[in-house]
């Protein structure tokens, strides 16, 4: 598991070992980043859509069945960039910041379910040249996610308002930080956006059956 533009400079490898499937990870940040106020993350976006446009053309030359999976919000096993980063701002500093109502909807995915995803696609002759968003088993505000790493911290929750200016300010500032420097602005403008993805598609195929958001304190361990 890499960036997906990554396995772009593997493919020459693949194809001399005779692979025959593949299974990639993207992302819907593909979708939901392409019009960020974030140069940096429409770049990504871009980046995500080439990739899979270069593998997909890779594999059908090739005669390669491909399976791509775009996971939404990933968390779990303390290794994600997602939940695991709250609860490390909140350890740190006691609250969390948020911009306006923060209600915009999101679906965590935990990393196991996305694993298992990958498993049953390549199991799957249904999933062969296929691409499908895979999201998480339970739908939620921005601040309601937020509020249960607190509970999962054994903390109340505390999440202070802040003014888009002063939000701008302080993530200029922790970026400085390398825990915190993939954070932007633009994350204040998404928590009040709707990100959310069905996966239908993808219970018909794979089997699909996400968890809900339950988080536990070993999926936000430092």
């Amino acid at each position: 598991m890499a960036p997906l533009w990554a396995l772009l400079d593997q493919l020459p490898l693949l194809e001399a070992y005779g692979v025959q499937r593949l299974v990639a990870l993207s992302s819907t940040s593909r979708f939901t980043k392409d019009t960020s106020i974030d140069l940096e993350e429409q770049v990504l976006a871009r980046r995500l859509a080439d990739a899979e446009q270069r593998i997909q053309a890779w594999a059908q030359h090739r005669g390669v069945a491909w399976t791509i999976l775009r996971p939404t919000l990933i968390y779990g096993l303390q290794q994600d960039k997602n939940i695991t980063e709250i609860a490390s701002f909140i350890r740190r500093f006691g609250f969390f910041p948020v911009f306006g109502k923060a209600n915009g909807l999101r679906q965590p995915i935990h990393a196991a379910d996305v694993a298992g995803a990958c498993v049953a696609a390549l199991q799957s002759p249904e999933a062969a040249n296929r691409a499908y968003n895979i999201s998480g088993g339970e739908t939620l505000a921005y601040r309601s996610m937020v509020a249960r790493v607190f509970t999962a911290l054994g903390r109340r929750p505390r999440l202070l308002t802040v003014p888009l200016w002063m939000f701008r300010l302080a993530v200029a500032v922790l970026r400085c930080f390398p825990r915190y420097r993939n954070w932007s602005a633009a994350m204040a403008e998404r928590m009040n956006r709707n990100l959310v993805f069905d996966h239908a598609e993808a219970v018909r195929d794979l089997g699909f059956a996400p968890r809900a958001f339950q988080l536990t304190a070993s999926d936000c361990a430092p």
